[in-house]
This record gives structure tokens, C-alpha cells and sequence, in this order.
């Protein structure tokens, strides 16, 4: 939970600095039009973990180079090999256990354009996890239940994009810089090392209460 807080801490403090220095945009309260949703597809492959999702996303545009805002994850992710620890000689081990997992849980993000079709994104997850363990050697399945923060960090590009209002697409890459154990971003190897798995995420920005001017 601590890097949870840390993460989603990180997020809000991007977000905040960001909008301190807005100049170009004009003086005022709460736009409705800024509002926007959306969401992406999350695909990820190593040699022995596969990472397939989706994520809602609601958001807000503080001016034309900075958006904010809220997403929902639900990822399955499949771990060909299991890696497991044996304290009687300190060494990591891989066994041919497959590992299933159903993610899902909240995230907030952060995204700069410093060009106006590239972004920089941080993003804050809180993942839940419900994972089966199918075991080689025929013993019964063990079904368990646990959490995991992550904290991924990428680039982007977006085609379409002028500014506020705009419906476009986008595509990034992004990597877990937490690293958690349990993440459904990353992998352990053999000798135990936790490596950030590549996420890639594609998908719409639809903009929202833009009346005539973005219908499709």
C-alpha cells in the first residue's frame, strides 16, 4: 500500500506542477468540453509471459500540452514457466507450472505533450489480482487472491491531435519502473532478477460535450 500512496503521490505531484505553469490557456473554472474518454488495448510478450488488457479512461485536458485523468485496468496475463525459491540453497529455480492471473483496479495518469502528436505519460495502478497456479506435476490447482502497485512510465505518439477537442488515436510504450513481484508487468528470471515487461497500448481519445464540431 505505501507504494501505491507513492505512485499515485508521484501522479498527482506531475499533475499539479504542470497546471501551476500553465500560460498559454485562458484564465478560468471547469470547461466541459476539456472532458474526454476513451481508452486503450494493452498488449505485452516475452518468451514465457503474454499481457492482454483494456483500460476506460476518463479524463481532462488543463491546457494543450498537459492531460489528466482516471482509468480502469482489467488485464489477463499468462506465465508459461513459474520461478520458485528454494531457501535451503538460496537459489531461484524455473518449473514448468503455469500461472494465470485476471487483473483488474484503478489507475489515475498524467500526460505532457511537449509536441503536439508525442507525449510523456505517468501512470499509477493499484492491481487485483486473482491468479491460478496449474501445476505440472498434476497436483490440484491452487487458486489465490493478492494485490500489487505499479507505476508505468513511456512515451507516445497520438495522430490526429491539434490541441483541446480533438478526436484522435494513439499509441505507446511504457515500462513498470516499481518492479513489484507481483505486477502482471514484469517477469522473474531464473536467478530471481524481476525484469519491467514492454507494455504496449493503443487506442481512442474521444473528446466530449463538443456539440457539431466532432461527430462521427
Amino acid at each position: 500500500m505505501k507504494k501505491l500512496v507513492f505512485a499515485l503521490f508521484f501522479v498527482s505531484a506531475a499533475f499539479v506542477s504542470f497546471a501551476q505553469d500553465e500560460t498559454d490557456e485562458k484564465k478560468g473554472g471547469f470547461k466541459k468540453e476539456n472532458l474526454f474518454t476513451g481508452g486503450g488495448l494493452t498488449v505485452s510478450f516475452s518468451n514465457y509471459t503474454t499481457v492482454l488488457g483494456a483500460s476506460p479512461v476518463l479524463g481532462y485536458s488543463i491546457n494543450k500540452w498537459l492531460d489528466a485523468g482516471v482509468v480502469f485496468n482489467i488485464n489477463y496475463a499468462s506465465n508459461r514457466h513459474v520461478t520458485y525459491y528454494n531457501p535451503a540453497t538460496g537459489l531461484y529455480y524455473y518449473s514448468d507450472d503455469k500461472l494465470r492471473q485476471t487483473v483488474f483496479g484503478p489507475g489515475a495518469f498524467v500526460r505532457a505533450y511537449p509536441i503536439k502528436f508525442l507525449f510523456v505519460q505517468a501512470l499509477g495502478e493499484q492491481n487485483f489480482i486473482t491468479q491460478k497456479l496449474i501445476y505440472d506435476n498434476g497436483s490440484p490447482t491452487e487458486k489465490t487472491s493478492i494485490s500489487a502497485p505499479s507505476l508505468l512510465l513511456g512515451v507516445g505518439y497520438a495522430s490526429g491531435r491539434e490541441g483541446i477537442g480533438d478526436l484522435y488515436y494513439y499509441i505507446s510504450l511504457m515500462f513498470d519502473v516499481m518492479r513489484d513481484r507481483n505486477s502482471p508487468y514484469v517477469e522473474e528470471t531464473a536467478s530471481g532478477k524481476i525484469n519491467a515487461l514492454p507494455i504496449f497500448r493503443a487506442g481512442l481519445q474521444i473528446p466530449l460535450f463538443q456539440g457539431k464540431r466532432n461527430r462521427w
